[in-house]
């Protein structure tokens, strides 16, 4: 069964305290933490602070995904915040080797993304430094969007490049997830499905949220 991510992008920050609440009382084992400097993508969420309160809220692993220019300059300031994975763009790092090396030498997990229009090949050379690729199956910036079907030859790509290579290596799949396409990507060798929309824009969340991990 697929580890499920929701992304609280899509949480309602008025009532956040409660969103979190009925994440922890839910079947996800994750809480994807989405960050943007309206520079890399075209928006702008949170930072360090937001990251640190919802942190606080929950014993469960977060996962924080920067969407950020020069990544390399905000890892303290997220690691102490309480991340337990940050994830840089394969796009936003001049330096991606030593960004990654930086991130683990902080003691959590390191991930990479790449966008849609990034082939899976270039992550030849850094795949077997990283726990997690993210693979975008919506270009970043925004929820809602309606997801690539081209991801789920991506992810197929990717699971054989782990696998060859033996590798333990997790597959992050973020953009669009939803139940008519979540079977597609577990079977094709996802392990990790985000979800926004999809989950607090449902009418019963935590049943959203189970039925995504028994696609």
């Amino acid at each position: 069964m697929p580890i499920i991510a929701p992304s609280l992008l899509s949480a309602n920050f008025l009532q956040l305290q409660q969103d979190c609440d009925m994440l922890n009382s839910s079947e996800a084992a994750w809480w994807h933490l989405d960050v943007m400097d309206g520079r890399f993508v075209p928006n702008i969420s949170y930072g360090p602070m937001i990251v640190k309160f919802i942190r606080s809220t929950t014993k469960k692993f977060c996962d924080v995904h920067l969407m950020i220019e020069a990544p390399e300059n905000f890892v303290d300031a997220f690691v102490a915040a309480g991340a337990d994975q940050l994830t840089v763009h394969w796009e936003a790092c001049i330096h991606l080797h030593r960004t990654i090396q930086q991130i683990k030498n902080c003691g959590i997990k390191a991930g990479v993304a790449i966008n849609p229009h990034t082939p899976v090949h270039f992550l030849k050379d850094i795949i077997s430094e990283v726990d997690t690729v993210l693979v975008m199956s919506v270009n970043p910036g925004f929820g809602g969007q309606l997801f690539l079907p081209q991801t789920i030859n991506k992810v197929a790509e990717l699971r054989q490049m782990i696998t060859s290579q033996q590798l333990t290596t997790l597959i992050e799949v973020d953009g669009g997830v939803n139940t008519d396409n979540a079977k597609q990507l577990v079977a094709a060798g996802a392990d990790v499905l985000v979800a926004g929309n999809t989950v607090f824009a449902a009418a019963d969340p935590k049943a959203m949220i189970a039925q995504l991990r028994f696609s």
